[in-house]
């Protein structure tokens, strides 16, 4: 991670005011706010202890089930601490250095995030497809390997949006209308040029999603095709089965995610208070409802959920 110099000319502070014209009422939307975080923390943190504790789900999907509930805890803990402290304390002061680490994390997890689902599609691709070789091309190992490389490509990514906004000047007026440190909303906050940094955000985000959710798309389309040989029907249900709760999860993430670009592109008609408030219910609700999703359609994992209680 770079350490992030600013010139004495430069402010060293920005201002996060939370959500602007709604300040009389930070402290009702921290309620919900801080519910949803804290179920969210709970059913990961319950994910991965009962994952961590079973051996018979020390497999590659429940290893891929751990991946991504380490992201589901790090992208709403780079965000909700700090508009909690805002909501309740009105301590609205980040330092540039803290600003710029906080989008930097914001955008790891969030990458990090999609690769993990993109490996969960090629499992559930080899489970179906390939059922007699899986034990061998999945591996335990090779899955670790996979979401390792997933988080080396998400920093390689998201260190160039970090340190292209490092060497820009910041103008006086550094109020940031946000909870957190959005990477348009601090590039405005910039007096240089900086087309650079939008255009590299933009072709960012469509590229690492575009590339995603193309991966997975090809997925699903050799899973189907491979259900579709099956003559049995109740194969076919029983195979379908397997890709429900990935598929429930891929429409909590990315359709908020497309949904949050595309209005923030292109949305100006929409008000500032309600692009705050939906931006954050994106980075606290997958989080909250993934460990729900899982726990219900994986029966295996629901089993040992409420067998942990007893034995604690």
């Amino acid at each position: 991670m770079a350490v992030f110099n600013l010139t004495p000319s430069e402010p060293s502070t920005f201002i996060l005011p939370g959500i602007p014209g709604l300040e009389a009422a930070h402290i009702w939307i921290s309620i919900p706010f801080s519910i949803f975080y804290i179920i969210g923390l709970l059913g990961n943190f319950m994910v991965l202890f009962v994952v961590g504790k079973e051996e018979t789900l020390h497999k590659p999907m429940y290893l891929l089930l751990c991946m991504l509930a380490l992201t589901d805890i790090a992208i709403p803990t780079s965000v909700m601490p700090k508009a909690l402290c805002i909501f309740w304390f009105n301590l609205r002061g980040i330092t540039v250095a803290g600003c710029l680490t906080q989008m930097f994390f914001l955008h790891v997890g969030s990458m990090t995030n999609s690769a993990v689902l993109v490996t969960m599609a090629f499992d559930r691709y080899v489970a179906i497809c390939n059922p007699l070789r899986y034990a061998t091309i999945l591996t335990n190992a090779r899955i670790a390997k996979l979401g390792l490389l997933g988080m080396m490509r998400a920093v390689l990514l998201a260190l160039p949006v970090t340190l292209l906004l490092n060497r820009q000047p910041f103008c006086a007026n550094h109020i940031i209308p946000h909870t957190y440190c959005e990477h348009m909303a601090v590039s405005i906050m910039s007096c240089g040029d900086t087309t650079v940094n939008r255009m590299y955000g933009l072709v960012l985000t469509f590229v690492v999603i575009g590339l995603d959710l193309t991966l997975i798309a090809l997925s699903y389309g050799l899973i189907i095709r491979a259900v579709l040989r099956i003559s049995q029907k109740e194969a076919h249900q029983k195979a379908l089965n397997t890709c429900t709760a990935h598929i429930c999860v891929m429409l909590t993430t990315y359709t908020p995610s497309l949904f949050t670009v595309l209005r923030h592109r292109f949305g100006q008609g929409i008000t500032p208070h309600v692009h705050i408030i939906l931006a954050n219910l994106y980075f606290l609700l997958p989080p909250m409802l993934n460990p729900i999703i899982y726990g219900v359609k994986t029966k295996e994992l629901r089993d040992k959920v409420g067998k942990c209680p007893c034995r604690i």
